[in-house]
């Protein structure tokens, strides 16, 4: 898209929302000062403004990718591949079984292409624990024994994890970056086709000026009701939302830190991330280095893109809420500490408007919870009204209802999220993508359960992100910890002593709201009682669920390299039921 058309995207969805969150705020403002204006209602008319601004972008880039069609870039395809490729998978405290099969599937799949390709495999371990690192190093002594690894597997253990996980790489790049010309990134949990692998490769060959190539990642061997519902959610409402991101990403699109390809030139000369000054959480290493890097990447003139046409590309999330929690702790601190790099100079305006973005992710619930405060507030500071205005007048006067434009603008709100959600459902049973999802009725069944299902989860993860913002606001740094794969199941202790919180503040503030504004206490009861529940959500949302529940097309037809890795899972854990998908036999798995 030329640099016209582009910046005309961008400034029509900049539009589109400025337009519908000043709708929002006028609507309110009649509404909220049908009795005359105060300080509160404009206040009050501000936090709608804001929060209707942020879903209405959602909303604008779901239109957009519902409207154009991802294709793959041309290039000239017979070219072989003649550039080096490391493949790099960075492990922290993980379980070696599990993420070395990983690799043991990929280099698998790499071979079955047949395609003569220099690529080498190299696990960057940062493991604390003595146990599990004595384990990666008998494991990754296995991996080499058989897929005739030596010289192509390589493995080391960092005494010092400073960085964390962009310090891991950036040590591996600046000690062994100069041998290689790419370098595809990998969580611990991440899995690509060898086929995808490859094309990652020869468009990063076709491109002189491509310094960054990001997939977009479909979640995998999801087996909660939490689980099931981010699956379906990644699979059938993500790559829409993609393709309106890659419309608007011109030379500056994201990186989200794995199953992505970079250049290691340009990684090596663009993206050195120095310390903040200052301690965490807001100093100390940046914790979401991947959009820092893609911006110093586009500063320096390299194309950092987002291509969403490619498939075979996978990773795993969180089975519980707790987990998810985590995570998302440790990325508000991340992204908050962009506040300190969004001025850095020479950055592009984009990116700076990608950190903005990123920001207000963590922050927009502060004021929704803040339009609820105030709204319970409201009604102290409202004079009774006179119904006998005139003097002598025998009739009381009532003012007119405006309680049409207060539904109005709620619907106009849940709108945002809705629609899109909707619209995609519609346009997938209209194109035939429904298929993979069971068919129109079962595709358009799972959008409205998972509309159901997240807007029960919504309260409780609300509360959750209030509290990560409140704690790096407060100083309180969260650190980089480890992630829990595999069985997400919570009992009733766990989910209690997770959510006590939550629950008392629900109960208490459905008791304010009943004490000083009962008029909005049926309006909350959506917000309050999921809080008050909140353990019991936990518990049942991290149960396993039905396998018809919220399909995916990984279901009925699993990716060549899912089936792959469960092979050599079952093999390398001894289990009769997965033969070796080398043919060695059962007798290699460790114990």
């Amino acid at each position: 898209m030329g640099g016209i058309g582009l910046w005309g995207l961008r400034s029509a969805a900049v539009a589109f929302s400025l337009l519908t969150a000043a709708g929002a705020f006028i609507l309110f403002l009649q509404f909220g000062g049908a009795d005359g204006i105060d300080t509160l209602d404009v206040v009050r008319a501000l936090l709608i403004f804001i929060s209707t601004l942020w879903l209405a972008w959602g909303a604008a880039l779901g239109l957009i990718g519902l409207t154009t069609t991802a294709r793959a870039p041309e290039y000239d395809r017979s070219r072989p591949i003649e550039r080096k490729t490391i493949i790099l998978m960075p492990v922290y405290n993980e379980d070696p079984v599990a993420t070395f099969t990983r690799l043991a599937a990929m280099e698998s799949s790499l071979r079955a292409t047949g395609t003569a390709a220099d690529i080498h495999f190299a696990v960057l371990s940062d493991t604390r624990r003595d146990d599990i690192a004595q384990r990666e190093e008998l494991l990754f002594a296995k991996l080499v024994a058989e897929h005739d690894g030596i010289g192509r597997f390589f493995y080391r253990r960092r005494a010092d994890n400073t960085g964390k996980k962009a310090g891991n790489i950036e040590d591996f790049i600046t000690r062994s970056g100069g041998a290689y010309d790419y370098a595809v990134i990998l969580d611990a949990d991440s899995l690509i086709e060898g086929e995808t692998i490859l094309e990652m490769i020869r468009r990063m060959q076709a491109d002189p000026k491509l310094g960054l190539l990001q997939t977009l990642p479909k979640i995998v061997n999801a087996s909660s009701r939490f689980g099931r519902a981010m699956q379906f959610s990644a699979s059938f409402f993500s790559p829409v939302f993609c393709r309106g991101l890659a419309m608007m990403q011109g030379h500056t699109g994201p990186f989200w830190g794995h199953n992505a390809i970079v250049r290691v030139k340009a990684f090596a000369e663009s993206c050195g991330l120095p310390a903040l000054r200052g301690e965490p959480p807001f100093g100390g290493h940046v914790l979401s280095h991947d959009y820092v890097e893609a911006a110093l990447l586009a500063r320096a003139g390299w194309t950092v893109r987002v291509d969403d046409d490619l498939e075979g590309s996978f990773e795993e999330g969180p089975e519980n809420i707790v987990d998810y929690a985590k995570r998302e702790r440790r990325w508000c601190q991340g992204n908050l500490q962009h506040a300190r790099i969004i001025g850095a100079p020479r950055i592009r305006l984009w990116s700076r408007f990608v950190f903005a973005q990123l920001i207000m992710a963590y922050i927009a619930p502060l004021f929704w919870l803040g339009f609820i405060a105030a709204s319970v507030m409201a009604p102290a500071f409202v004079a009774e009204p006179d119904y006998f205005p005139e003097p002598n007048w025998p009739f009381p006067y009532f003012p007119p209802s405006e309680a049409w434009k207060a539904v109005g603008l709620f619907i106009g709100v849940f709108g945002l999220l809705v629609v899109p959600k909707l619209l995609i459902a519609l346009k997938a049973s209209i194109t035939g993508r429904a298929r993979g999802f069971g068919g129109a009725a079962d595709a358009f069944a799972s959008t409205v359960l998972e509309l159901l299902f997240t807007s029960l989860l919504a309260p409780v993860l609300l509360m959750y992100a209030t509290r990560s913002v409140w704690q790096v606001l407060s100083g309180s740094d969260g650190g980089w910890p480890s992630n829990n794969r595999g069985d997400g199941r919570l009992t009733y202790e766990e989910s209690f002593l997770a959510s006590w919180w939550i629950t008392a503040i629900g109960a208490g503030g459905l008791a304010i709201t009943w004490q000083f504004a009962p008029v909005l206490f049926p309006w909350l009861l959506p917000v309050g009682v999921p809080m008050i529940l909140s353990a019991i959500i936990l518990r049942w949302s991290s149960l396993p669920a039905r396998t018809s529940m919220m399909q995916v097309p990984g279901d009925t037809n699993p990716p060549a390299i899912l089936a792959l890795h469960d092979r050599y899972l079952a093999a390398w854990e001894g289990r009769p039921e997965g033969p070796d998908p080398e043919g060695e036999g059962p007798e290699l798995a460790i114990a």
